[in-house]
This record gives structure tokens, sequence and C-alpha cells, in this order.
């Protein structure tokens, strides 16, 4: 009996501060990234620019994080993933998955040198970006083949683009909001919020896939689930002063509750893992906000995390990139 493939997954995900002392090295790190700050003259202002926004912004940040818990679960979350997808696997390779953090540890260069220890047949590449990015799927990717040199032999080495409609990813997000259906005594009058990472106009106008997969997956997701509610899209985490997708989540949830919306369920769309977008900037923020105009009910979706529907996804994934589905 041949041996089993052996199989390496490298996992991408933006990553977050693990202590308050991480904070401000986190959002440094953040915002020396050529793919987030980027102008004519960028190359010699980057760093100390990088410095000052880190420093202005940490004590604020701080304080969010310390409303929900101190610290960011992203790593903890990813880790559970990492670990879940080798179950997964298991049965068709002998699967290896490691976390490669864009900002913060575990970083790429710890992947890297991880990867480059195990002995490996075949490396699938898998950011956790639903929907492909210059500023997520594309920096964590050239961070990776910026430091990644194969061991020999090397590996072949496969990279998943994107899923935004992947049956799978798509079931996943129909599974989340029906059970957060199941919180509405009556959901009568009930009006979806869809909720995705914001993204600078810059880099839409430099051909962004973006926002078009973001809107194809909400088609997608409302086409399976059937729901008879109103939905509406929006995006959060806006940084600096130049122009991001719109509308925002802040003026979205001020438009609903002035139009009388007394029920609001808030779905992160481009979110695989809770993280402080979730759990301050929805579930604290944009709930006190709902709540302050006069909506009565505010709920917010789980995300995805190891939901076994998304792990199957992620699997699937894998094997299709690798050829093992057919074998």
């Amino acid at each position: 009996m041949s041996e089993p493939q052996r199989v390496g997954v490298v996992l991408f995900q933006l990553g977050g501060p693990d202590t308050p002392e991480a904070i401000e090295p986190f959002l440094y790190n953040l915002f020396c990234d050529p793919d987030i700050i980027n102008f004519p003259g960028a190359w010699l202002a980057r760093k100390p620019l990088a410095w000052w926004i880190a420093h202005r912004r940490a004590r604020v940040v701080a304080d969010h994080y310390a409303a929900i818990g101190g610290q960011s679960p992203i790593r903890l979350l990813t880790e559970r993933q990492a670990r879940a997808l080798e179950r997964a696997l298991a049965a068709r390779c002998d699967a290896k998955c490691f976390v490669a953090m864009r900002y913060w540890h575990p970083l790429t260069r710890e992947a890297v040198a991880a990867v480059r220890a195990a002995p490996l047949d075949d490396l699938v590449l898998l950011p956790l970006y639903p929907q492909y990015s210059l500023a997520t799927t594309v920096s964590s990717m050239k961070e990776w083949g910026r430091l990644y040199r194969p061991a020999n032999p090397p590996p072949s080495v496969h990279a998943v683009k994107d899923f935004y409609t992947h049956p799978l990813y798509i079931r996943a997000l129909t599974e989340r909001i029906a059970a957060s259906l199941r919180h509405f005594a009556d959901p009568a009058g009930l009006h979806f919020v869809f909720s995705a990472h914001g993204l600078p106009i810059s880099l839409v106008e430099r051909g962004d896939p973006y926002p078009r997969q973001v809107e194809e997956t909400v088609r997608l997701v409302l086409a399976r689930g059937g729901w008879p509610y109103a939905h509406t899209l929006c995006y959060q985490s806006r940084v600096g002063r130049q122009r991001w997708l719109e509308p925002s989540l802040t003026v979205t949830i001020e438009r609903l509750a002035h139009e009388g919306k007394k029920k609001l369920l808030l779905i992160p769309l481009s979110f695989v893992t809770e993280h402080i977008e979730t759990l301050h900037e929805i579930n604290i923020e944009a709930r006190e906000e709902a709540l302050h105009l006069g909506v009565e009910q505010f709920d917010m979706m789980a995300a995805l995390g190891d939901s076994p529907t998304f792990i199957a996804a992620l699997a699937d994934l894998v094997l299709r990139a690798t050829g093992i589905e057919n074998s």
C-alpha cells in the first residue's frame, strides 16, 4: 500500500494582538504594509507614518480590546480551524496545517520556517479571505513570496485565490443565519444587515474585485436561504480620510433606525472568525447605537469559525487544489 500524500496547508489571516502590549506593534505592522499605505514617496514616509498612526490610535484601540477580554481571539480560533481541517482531511491525505498571520504572531516567517521543516509532497496556500482583495489576499501572498524558499526536494505549490461562491461556504453562511433567526420570537419586519470589511475606493479603481465578489456572495446566500426579509449591504472598519466603500455600517444603522426598523440581524459576511470588528465594532458599538436610536432587537450572526460545513468547504478546496479528489 502506498503512503498517503503529505499535504501542507497554510492558512492566511490578518492576525491580532494577543496581549495589551502587542496592540501598538500590531498596528505598526498593519500600517507598514505597502498594500495598505501607498502613495508617491511612501517608501520613505511609510515607517514614520505607521509609527505615528499606531501610537496615536493605540490607546483607543486598547480600550476596545479591553471590552472584549484584552486581546484578539483570532489566533486561537484560526488554530481551531487548522486542527479541524487536519481532521477533515485525514481520510484522504496526511495533512498538516500551518497558520500565517500577516501582522502578528504566528507571523508569515514563522509559518515559512515550520513548512520548510516538514516533509511535504504538496503545499496549498489558502487565504481565509472568502473574497479576493489586494489588501488581504494579495498582501498575504506577497509576504509569503518574499519569505518562502522551498526545501529540497520542493513540494508542489497550489494557491487558492478565493472561495466566495463555493457551495459549502454559502451553505455554512445560511446555516449560521438560520440559527440566528431562532433568536427572534417574531421575525416579522426583520431586516438583514450584511456587513463586510471596508476597502479604500482607490483599490477598487485599480481593479480590486472585492466589492463585486461580496455582492455575489450576498446574492447567493439570499437565493439559497429564500428568506422574505429586506436586506442591506454595508461596509465597516474605515480608517483615515480617504474615500472608502459605502454605505458604512454606522450610516446604515442610523438610516434603518430612522426608517423605523425595530429588528436587525447583523451578518458579518467577510469575517470567518470572531475578532475586534465583530465583537466590538458590531456587537458593542453598533448595538449600542442601534438600541439608542430605537431598534428593539439587535442580533449578530456568529462567525463561521470551525463549523463542520465551513471546514468541509476548506477541505474541498484543498483536495481540489492538489487533485486528490480525483485520485
